[in-house]
């Protein structure tokens, strides 16, 4: 009898340790990725739960509103959601919750609310946890519209436009074809304005684009409304030179292995004559895109001020031996192996002159970057950049304020250049524009300063 009492008293202690420790087991974890605080008419729910093996006996999302709850999505009647096991403990729940998938869905406040809840002990304790988070239904589109006038750009060129948008918090900015130039606040060019929204945004009809292009103004509110509107603006065509280039043996024994020195992400080596030419071609294509798109990347460190003031200054002196935009055909021993355009000027006095900064700004690279061999970058604000290539040595720093006018390193023929010159270019959110305009100061006067003033 002691005995039976005695594994009676065992397995009841036993029993109760496990209700107890069971009852620290892991609960589901849940997280609500989206939305975070806006919801408008098109809004993607976005909800992932963790829990071992994923296995949940309960898991219901709802939405509350001015006292009515809307179901959303439940284990038993998952609707229009998308279920969707990302790992063996994870499982994610996505579904529209907007306007236009729910209806009956008000503007003002609203909560969504998410049970997950597992099993354990054989079924006989439930381990529950719910996540709850406020949210803003937001139905009405962003309104935009420009406020300055006439507004012309060449094909390659550069314009800007002053606008307002309401509210001031949407992003908002110029869309050339598929191109975003984002606007900046307007104080940060020096306008004083009670008009929360006023921006400004710097623009480009790319060389590649069409005339007919469509420019427009656009606008999109945190809850994901979107506007847009038209603006007052012409463009014009413009003529691109074309040029030719014979490579040279001594050219590419000389450029093409110091390039591929600093370029391991080619993956390619140069073991015999042989190789040079398709060396060549590899960073004359290649490595020419993944330098285009870290000057897009660059880009984002940009100023919201506007740094630079007047028009900016060139090379002194200099022989233009390259335009903006001219098409240039590779010929290697009479044989045409490769088209490319060049985007931006090369300019050449004698070796090894004085680079100086084009004007105001912060130094965003000063490093070597493929093509261009030994670069600096300079940071203008509200996405404008310029570009320094080729040089022999850099003076500079990233993170460094830099004055028009000051030296920032020494032309020279790094990366890929046939003589000693400087490679200058003017980027908008890192793509190439025409210099010329940049460095005119009546087309500084009328389609930067003008709008400013007025």
């Amino acid at each position: 009898m002691r005995y039976v009492l005695a594994v009676v008293l065992v397995l009841g202690l036993a029993a109760g340790a496990a209700f107890v420790v069971s009852g620290r087991a892991v609960a589901p974890a849940i997280r609500i990725l989206q939305p975070t605080t806006f919801v408008g008419a098109d809004t993607t729910l976005d909800v992932t739960v963790e829990a071992p093996k994923s296995q949940l006996s309960r898991l219901d999302i709802v939405l509350e509103q001015n006292g009515k709850r809307t179901p959303l999505f439940s284990l038993a009647a998952p609707g229009t959601a998308a279920l969707t096991q990302e790992t063996a403990d994870r499982i994610r729940v996505s579904r529209p919750i907007g306007k236009r998938a729910l209806p009956d869905l008000q503007a003002g406040a609203a909560r969504i609310v998410v049970t997950a809840a597992r099993t354990v002990l054989f079924g006989l304790r439930t381990r529950e946890t719910t996540a709850a988070r406020d949210i803003t239904a937001r139905f009405t589109p962003p309104r935009i519209a420009a406020v300055s006038t006439h507004q012309y750009v060449n094909l390659g060129g550069s314009e800007m436009v002053v606008y307002s948008v309401s509210p001031p918090d949407a992003s908002s900015g110029v869309l050339v074809g598929d191109r975003f130039y984002p606007g900046y606040p307007a104080a940060g060019a020096g306008m004083k304005s009670s008009d929360p929204g006023l921006r400004v945004a710097f623009f480009a009809l790319l060389y590649d684009q069409d005339l007919t292009t469509p420019i427009r103004l656009v606008a999109r509110d945190e809850a994901g409304n979107q506007a847009q509107a038209p603006f007052d603006y012409k463009t014009f065509t413009k003529k691109f030179t074309r040029g030719r280039i014979e490579l040279t043996d001594d050219f590419l024994h000389r450029a093409v292995p110091q390039i591929l020195e600093h370029s391991p992400e080619l993956k390619v080596a140069v073991t015999s004559n042989e190789d040079y030419v398709p060396a060549f071609l590899k960073i004359n294509n290649d490595l020419r895109r993944i330098d285009a798109e870290k000057l897009v990347a660059l880009a984002k460190q940009t100023s919201p001020e506007m740094l630079w003031k007047g028009p900016f200054i060139p090379l002194g002196n200099a022989k233009v031996e390259s335009k903006f935009a001219d098409h240039r055909t590779y010929f290697y021993k009479g044989q045409e192996i490769d088209q490319q355009v060049h985007l931006g000027f090369d300019l050449a006095v004698t070796k090894q002159i004085p680079v100086k900064a084009g004007n105001d700004g912060r130094v965003v690279y000063a490093d070597y970057l493929g093509i261009y061999g030994n670069c600096v970058v300079i940071d203008h604000g509200m996405g404008v950049q310029s570009l320094y290539g080729h040089l022999s040595s850099i003076d500079v720093k990233p993170g460094e304020t830099v004055t028009r006018g000051q030296q920032i390193g020494r032309s020279g023929m790094t990366g890929l250049a046939g003589g000693d010159h400087l490679h200058f270019a003017i980027l908008l959110q890192g793509q190439p524009v025409n210099p010329v305009e940049w460095w005119d100061p009546h087309w500084v006067e009328d389609r930067v300063m003008r709008k400013l003033h007025e």
